[in-house]
C-alpha cells in the first residue's frame, strides 16, 4: 500500500508519497495552501490518484509534550480530510523535522531561495520515512 505523508503549514504543504512495500519515503511536491477547503479537496484527491490507503499528517507537538494551538489546528484539518477522504489519517509527531530538514539542505549548500522551495516537501518525506521505520520495527 502506499502512503501519504503531509507536513501541513499555513502558507505551504508538504507532500510525500512511500513507495508499494512501505520501505522508502519520496518527496512529491509542495502545494500553496489556499483555503482549507480548497487544501482538503486537492489532498484528497491527489490521495486518490496516488492511490494512498493511508495518511499520515505530521503533527506539531510541544517539546514538553503538550499540544498547542497549531496541533489543534492540524487535528481539525486532518478530521476533515479524513471525512472528505475516506481515508484513515495516523498522527505522527514532527518535532524538529523542519530543523532536520533545514540541517540537511544547508549541508547540501542549498541557497535559502532554493530551500525556501523544498523545505516542506524533505520534512513531509522525513515524517514518512520515520512512520515507516518505526512500522518496521514494530512488525
Amino acid at each position: 500500500m502506499r502512503i501519504l505523508a503531509i507536513d501541513y503549514g499555513d502558507a505551504r504543504i508538504g507532500l510525500a508519497l512511500s513507495d508499494e512495500s512501505e520501505t522508502l519515503a519520496s518527496p512529491i511536491g509542495t502545494y500553496k495552501s489556499q483555503s482549507m477547503r480548497k487544501d482538503i479537496d486537492y489532498i484528497a484527491a491527489l490521495a486518490k490518484e496516488k492511490q494512498a490507503g493511508l495518511i499520515v499528517l505530521g503533527l506539531p507537538v510541544n517539546m514538553d509534550g503538550s499540544l498547542g494551538e497549531r496541533a489543534n489546528k492540524t487535528k481539525s484539518f486532518g478530521t476533515v480530510l479524513e471525512r472528505v477522504s475516506g481515508i484513515r489519517i495516523v498522527y505522527k509527531d514532527e518535532r524538529l523535522t523542519t530543523v532536520s530538514a533545514e540541517r540537511t539542505l544547508i549541508e547540501c549548500n542549498m541557497r535559502r531561495e532554493k530551500r525556501k522551495q523544498v523545505i516542506d516537501t524533505l520534512s513531509a518525506q522525513i515524517i514518512l520515512q520515520s512512520y515507516l521505520d518505526a512500522q518496521k520495527r514494530i512488525n
